[in-house]
């Protein structure tokens, strides 16, 4: 697993067999991974979502308790996969990182608690699974505006990318930070 540029994500990208009978890889081993974050990944939900292309899901993130980390996967077809520190007082607040994963290039991206997570669906179906360190809790659940021009996330371009009401109807950065509605840096790095 590789550091990216935003504090508290990380890239996995596994070493894949490939003979007259496909492909193997070890999409997630508890043992590397702690090695390579600095603790383990605590499993306490696994996602599946089926996305049709142009599917744009998120920005989401989960409050601090309990907060939510997230190993994501792309099992069929292809999404950009975005990651938003939305830790205030984090030395990466506001930055994203976004990495193409596909069933082609079995890349994996981690994110700690406190970072929004978003993808759009590039292809025309899109599976991603994602490991969750905390299980689904509604009233801790939020949003962030995926267009919020202060996160100035490049989305690829789509003619209408698909959206949910929550979604579309999400606060900016600026309107869930003086709110205090965002997870603390320091809270994060507590747990």
């Amino acid at each position: 697993m590789q550091r990216t540029s935003v504090e508290g994500v990380w890239l996995s990208t596994p070493e894949v067999r490939t003979d007259n009978r496909g492909t193997f890889h070890e999409a997630f081993r508890q043992d590397t991974f702690a090695e390579s974050v600095g603790h383990p990944l605590r499993l306490a939900q696994a996602n599946v979502s089926v996305s049709r292309r142009g599917a744009l899901r998120g920005i989401h993130f989960a409050a601090v308790p309990p907060g939510q980390a997230k190993f994501v996967s792309c099992l069929n077809g292809a999404i950009l996969d975005v990651a938003v520190d939305l830790r205030v007082g984090s030395p990466t607040f506001g930055r994203y990182t976004a990495h193409e994963l596909s069933a082609r290039n079995h890349h994996s991206l981690y994110l700690a608690e406190g970072m929004g997570h978003a993808f759009l669906a590039l292809t025309d179906e899109a599976t991603v699974m994602y490991l969750c360190s905390a299980r689904y809790t509604p009233h801790k659940e939020h949003a962030v505006d995926p267009f919020d021009p202060v996160l100035g996330i490049a989305w690829p371009r789509h003619p209408t990318p698909v959206l949910s009401p929550r979604d579309s109807e999400a606060p900016s950065l600026t309107e869930l930070a003086s709110g205090n509605m965002l997870p603390s840096y320091e809270s994060c790095a507590r747990r």
